[in-house]
């Protein structure tokens, strides 16, 4: 019979023999005890390999190590347990792994374990260092979910996944009956998804008292954090932090970003040994360093070896080697690898044991959502405490980290919580959805901002996805059933109605992935802005996408094209149309699996572009502007800002052939960045006031186009007043007559 997992707490652990003997000694005495007999893994019931216990002796190295019986022995009498050690310390690959040989020691009666990332890459890295370390096979006994991809089974006892999917995972299983421990990673973050999960998780732990729930930070948390679940502060776990090395403060008139290449050529030009991580603030930033650096690389002598540049993106599929070999480390010679990243991917670089310097720009940048004007705001503020700290960790004992910004400098003790920054509206979608699986509480560390609040509210009133009482329609409920935003969502649903679902999954499919077009270099522009022009459709960008996704799945079914260099003679994105696949199938398959309608393909015809453009106004209504004066200023209706049309959109290139049209549905309005609308396509006034929502065109601040729409809705009532008339004086006459002919 299996031990109950109290009973740990309990005479074991009072003579001084903690959960963690029954498994680490074993392995550690293993040879001496069987002398010669092969020891058998308890997970998969095979023999251990040569390897295992090469990297058990590496694990064993790590900070975390030494506190593995504290920590077996804390899960085995208490509900939660917060750890707190930078990503160097080995938190996110040890940590896990005892969890499992903890539910284990239970024969997995409460469920496996799962560990929580906020990039899908992260947790692919891990679920594969983990499942060498454990020596059993990826996909088996350790697996990850990761948004698109799955590589697990239903005998998976440890899962790594993104925050975002255990989320929606909960939608069918409210409770995480299937799990006996979550660990939250990377709960410092605070990102949107950790905060929900961890509100979520109050209340599922007091129905179910059985399940362990372990938060792994890089700072301390602070005492809201600690008192979140409980009245008294979860047991906390300090991992011993090694040491950082030598840290330069600089600042200089010349700015962050070349006082950063800068730097880097200096670095490579010494021909000290090791690689170098260079913490920037924007994607722009990133990429522009990238090819400065790819240039410059070519001047130095042969014998100083090669400088090589890699950009990480947050957030974006990468492929950082992290996961790297002795013999691959020869195989790169005097290679220098400069990764070029930004906030928050200071746990990207957990297994990179060859980074020597940290350049560190001081800097992040923050989005955060005006619900008065429905976009995004970009700000540019200091990095926490905990962020320099994690940064500075980086490089090792021996290493050097370069802070460009002043000692003295006052930085913030933590990162701010997303969710009182973001807009919430597909949260708050997702949260009414839990609502109705029966989890009608959720107890925010941080509340949400009440203006973002009442905005997501009223957009997702406006879409048909609440009734009355404030509650999910059947509208409401369908749509969050898709992988998407709520206005997106709505749209997919709209074109089931008008026969239209096959165009609006590839466009749903390509907007939701990556940009598919690639910023061209600017002596390249004009070449690529030809090569972008094939796929233009003279409707708009979101046709421009169809044509676009159309010509790519061509090339994939011809055998003769090799789509790779399809994508790069045509300037495209080739990772970024793969997502796009991806999600076309997954969106498809959700369709079929909640009994929608899929459509014939039909475009290119009237009514099938009519219907098309129907569908997006029926979701982005919201997301309408005119042309206020005919030369690209566009009034955007909802809140008067006025705007250009993007460079890059089908309207906006110089040498495009399509006039400016009048009235335009947009996808997204970069404010901070350029004040440009992205992804464009011309709609006629009588089209948006089909589509919109009467009461909506009504709460719309007051402005000429909205008279000009005002005047259209009188014209209209007008000639049907008319008509009625008409009908009104016609129809005394045919009584009359009739009336004759019943008294004949």
């Amino acid at each position: 019979m299996a031990k109950d997992v109290t009973s740990f707490s309990g005479e074991e652990c009072s003579e001084g023999k903690s959960l963690c003997c029954s498994v680490s000694e074993a392995l550690n005495d293993g040879d001496k005890e069987y002398d010669g007999i092969l020891e058998l893994n308890q997970f998969d019931g095979l023999p251990y390999s040569s390897r295992f216990y090469r990297l058990l002796e590496e694990r064993k190295e790590l900070p975390v190590w030494e506190a593995k019986c504290e920590f077996m022995d804390t899960l085995a009498k208490e509900q939660f347990v917060v750890v707190c050690g930078s990503a160097k310390t080995g938190r996110s690959s040890q940590i896990p792994q005892w969890c499992a040989e903890f539910c284990l020691s239970v024969q997995f009666q409460r469920g496996m374990v799962v560990c929580t990332q906020i990039h899908a890459q992260q947790a692919v890295d891990l679920a594969l260092r983990v499942a060498d370390e454990m020596d059993v096979n990826i996909g088996h006994e350790v697996g990850y979910s990761i948004p698109l991809e799955t590589c697990c089974t239903s005998d998976t006892v440890l899962r790594y996944c993104t925050d975002d999917v255990l989320l929606r995972e909960m939608m069918s299983d409210p409770l995480l009956a299937c799990y006996g421990v979550v660990v939250v990673d990377q709960a410092h973050q605070r990102t949107v998804a950790t905060d929900v999960l961890l509100g979520l998780m109050k209340d599922i732990t007091l129905q179910r008292p059985e399940l362990r729930v372990v938060l792994l930070t890089a700072v301390q948390p602070g005492p809201k954090q600690m008192a979140h679940f409980t009245d008294s502060p979860p047991p906390l776990i300090k991992l011993k932090t090694p040491g950082a090395g030598e840290v330069v403060y600089s600042c200089t008139s010349e700015g962050y970003f070349c006082s950063a290449l800068r730097l880097v050529l200096e670095i490579h030009h010494s021909g000290e040994d090791g690689d170098v991580v260079v913490f920037l603030v924007t994607t722009q930033e990133i990429d522009l360093a990238h090819d400065i650096l790819h240039h410059e690389g070519h001047s130095f002598p042969p014998d100083l070896g090669e400088l090589l540049p890699i950009t990480v993106h947050p957030g974006q599929p990468g492929n950082l080697p992290i996961l790297e070999e002795e013999e691959e480390e020869e195989e790169r010679g005097r290679t220098r690898r400069v990764f070029l990243t930004s906030s928050p991917n200071e746990d990207f670089f957990w297994a990179v044991s060859s980074i020597s310097f940290v350049i560190d720009a001081g800097l992040e940048r923050r989005f955060v959502y005006n619900p008065r004007i429905r976009t995004n705001p970009v700000i540019i503020q200091p990095i926490s405490v905990g962020q320099s700290e994690n940064r500075r960790q980086l490089t090792g004992p021996t290493g050097k980290c370069f802070c460009l910004y002043p000692q003295e400098r006052q930085l913030p003790a933590q990162i701010g919580p997303h969710i009182v920054e973001c807009d919430i509206t597909s949260t708050v979608l997702f949260l009414k959805r839990m609502e109705i699986a029966g989890l009608g509480h959720c107890e925010f560390i941080d509340r949400p901002d009440p203006g973002a609040l009442m905005q997501a509210l009223e957009e997702l009133d406006y879409l048909a996805a609440l009734d009355n009482d404030g509650n999910l329609s059947e509208m409401g409920i369908i749509m969050s059933e898709f992988p998407l935003e709520p206005q997106m969502a709505k749209t997919m649903l709209a074109s089931c109605e008008f026969d239209c679902v096959s165009e609006v999954v590839i466009i749903a499919a390509m907007l939701t992935a990556l940009s598919s077009f690639t910023a061209p270099l600017v002596e390249q522009k004009s070449g690529v802005a030809q090569c972008h022009m094939k796929f233009q459709h003279p409707e708009g960008d979101h046709f421009t996408l169809i044509n676009l996704y159309t010509a790519f799945k061509q090339c994939q079914q011809d055998p003769h094209c090799d789509v790779e260099k399809w994508c790069q003679d045509f300037h495209l994105n080739h990772t970024a149309l793969l997502l796009a696949d991806a999600l076309h199938t997954e969106l498809t398959e959700t369709l079929k699996r909640i009994e929608l309608p899929i459509s014939v393909p039909a475009f290119g015809s009237k009514r099938n572009t009519v219907n098309i453009k129907r569908a997006l106004l029926a979701g982005f209504f919201m997301q309408v502007a005119r042309d206020v004066d005919g030369s690209g200023n566009y009034f955007i209706l909802t809140h008067k800002h006025v705007a250009q049309i993007h460079p890059l959109s089908a309207y906006g290139a110089k040498s495009s052939k399509l006039e400016l049209p009048e009235w335009v549905v947009y996808h997204e309005h970069s404010f901070s960045e350029d004040n440009c609308l992205r992804t464009v396509t011309h709609i006629t006034p009588e089209e948006f006031l089909q589509m919109a929502p009467q009461y909506f065109f009504f709460n719309l601040p007051s402005s000429e186009s909205k008279d000009i729409l005002q005047n259209i809705l009188n014209h209209r009532a007008s000639q049907h007043k008319e008509e009625k008339r008409i009908k009104l004086q016609e129809a005394p006459q045919e009584d009359q007559t009739s009336d004759r002919c019943v008294i004949q």
